[in-house]
């Protein structure tokens, strides 16, 4: 009896140990990181392991041993990547969009998403590979910056390419970044998007938006699954030249009490987490570029985020989401302890004002941005551990960077008391601006003078008239139509705009000089930006 309870019990342990073993295999992936000689993104048998290359399960980042070999704990729900390093690349697909990690997601995405998520993946494989292809990445190179292109739309996306991506095909960056809202809420336009970005050539990083969520999840932990399955994780990071690029999440989505879906930003414990252990392989000498999609001034958790780089004296974060171009430089106000202020750019956006705005002679809208500049894009110049931005407005000259305010006509006894207002479109606290008065002028400073933009507020008064009007020959044309049974539609004059913002935080101010002749003049006005970047505009007034 003795005999058959330790046999029975010897049994149950033997069991124990073998599902001990079986759940460990399962959740522990192993894998190599090859150098992929004929690019065939299979390791071959003359291929070898790359040692030291870093891999990741989105909290843990290990370095490959001698041979490329890895092992990371995984869950049913866990994407591993490698952190691509300097003069590395990942494969990159038909869209031009790195392909540098795998999903392991068992089960697949819950089932009710409106939009596709992630399929079942299986088992773990036995090893999950990555390849790298060599090639060359100098200290200097350049990057280009989108903010939210967010299409809702067909139409949209057509004018996202006649507007934009025209332009930057050829251009001289090595990659491309677009920080959020990649479309508007219809994510079934990541396709056709992709497709029209892949023909700028380079390969493109994509940041998690609000507008890229997928509104019917329960909750955050579902809500990417969409983009997910187009772009990766939403979390990462990789080298290239001497820059450290991290890409996070910082849209936190939920259902509210009325079971609505909404958001709020922070980055959360577990980007944190995987912040602190990818920063511990990063030299402190070394630029770190944190890119994210909600401002860095309206996360919940910001304070956090700091203090993991507040002992690196060479950072830069990029966000966009507002609309607007803002530069903020952080203190201890919000957590930062470094010696100099941290720089925080919020990125113009692409889409401007959404896609409203009238339409011009080709039938793009102009989009103007609700703090005044036009819609455009970055780009971005790294040098070592510095980096210089300038803003390119769409389909305009690279030297349209500021729109000067001034009345055309003005009695010449009001001269000294007239103001001239100036949106510098790239400009910060950090930039000067001067102004003279014809070529022979003394220069004189111009002050930082945030205010409503007067040429959006009437560029919306224009919109404004022309939707009125518009109401008015609908109306008139329906009438016509029941008359004359005709089909014609008005065409069309675009969206009107929708709304401003209450200081545009790029305006300079300065009085006109006194005792200008009576005649014709030009206003010049010079603006030099924290990059030492100097740009010149011009305009001409009459005096009466």
């Amino acid at each position: 009896m003795v005999y058959k309870q330790w046999s029975i019990a010897l049994i149950v342990i033997l069991i124990i140990f073998c599902i001990g073993n079986s759940v460990l295999a399962n959740s522990t992936a192993t894998g190599t990181v090859f150098l992929d000689t004929n690019r065939n993104q299979v390791m071959d048998a003359d291929e070898k392991g790359l040692p030291g290359i870093r891999v990741s399960n989105g909290i843990d980042v290990v370095k490959a041993d001698a041979n490329g070999k890895y092992s990371l704990t995984v869950s049913d729900d866990t994407i591993l990547f490698v952190i691509k390093p300097r003069g590395y690349m990942t494969p990159i697909d038909e869209n031009r969009l790195p392909k540098f990690y795998y999903i392991h997601k068992p089960h697949g995405s819950p089932e009710g998403l409106k939009y596709a998520g992630i399929a079942p993946t299986g088992p773990l494989p036995e090893s999950i590979d990555f390849p790298l292809t060599e090639q060359t990445e100098p200290d200097t190179f350049k990057a280009l910056v989108f903010g939210d292109t967010q299409p809702r739309n067909m139409q949209e996306i057509e004018w996202l390419a006649h507007d934009v991506i025209e332009e930057v095909i050829g251009i001289d960056a090595v990659f491309g970044l677009s920080l959020g809202d990649l479309v508007g809420d219809n994510l079934n336009l990541f396709q056709p998007l992709n497709e029209v970005m892949s023909t700028v050539g380079i390969p493109w990083y994509n940041v998690y938006g609000n507008h890229d969520m997928n509104r019917q999840a329960t909750d955050d932990r579902f809500a990417d699954e969409t983009f997910t399955r187009v772009y990766g994780p939403t979390c990462y990071s990789f080298d290239w030249g001497p820059v450290h690029f991290i890409n996070i999440d910082n849209v936190h989505f939920f259902r509210d009490a009325d079971n609505k879906p909404t958001y709020l930003s922070e980055v959360g414990e577990r980007q944190l987490t995987f912040i602190r252990n990818d920063l511990a392989y990063v030299p402190k000498d070394k630029l770190v570029v944190v890119s994210f999609h909600i401002p860095l001034t309206e996360m919940r958790d910001v304070e956090k985020l700091m203090n993991l780089l507040g002992d690196r004296p060479h950072t830069l974060s990029l966000s966009a989401h507002t609309h607007i171009q803002r530069d903020d430089f952080i203190g201890q106000e919000h957590g930062w302890n470094g010696d100099d202020q941290h720089h925080h750019h919020n990125h113009a956006t692409t889409s401007g004002s959404w896609w409203q705005g009238t339409l011009d002679e080709v039938g793009i809208p102009h989009t103007t941005m609700r703090d005044g500049a036009p819609n455009g894009y970055g780009i971005f110049t790294f040098s070592g551990n510095q980096y210089s931005i300038r803003f390119k407005a769409a389909r305009r000259p690279a030297d349209y960077q500021m729109n000067i305010w001034a009345p055309w006509e003005i009695e010449s006894e009001e001269i000294g008391k007239t103001d001239v207002l100036v949106n510098i479109f790239g400009g910060t606290k950090r930039s000067k601006v001067e102004l003279r008065l014809g070529k022979s002028g003394e220069w004189k400073p111009m002050t930082y003078t945030p205010q409503k933009d007067p040429y959006f507020q009437k560029l919306k008064e224009r919109d404004e008239a022309y939707h009125i009007e518009r109401k008015m020959h609908t109306a008139l044309r329906e009438t016509m139509k029941t008359l004359l049974k005709e089909e014609n539609e008005l065409p069309q004059r675009g969206k009107r705009l929708i709304y401003g913002v209450p200081k545009s935080t790029h305006i300079w101010q300065a009085k006109l000089p006194e005792n200008i002749q009576v005649g014709t003049h030009v206003i010049y006005v010079r603006t030099t930006d924290m990059f030492g970047q100097t740009y010149t505009g011009r305009r001409i007034i009459r005096v009466e």
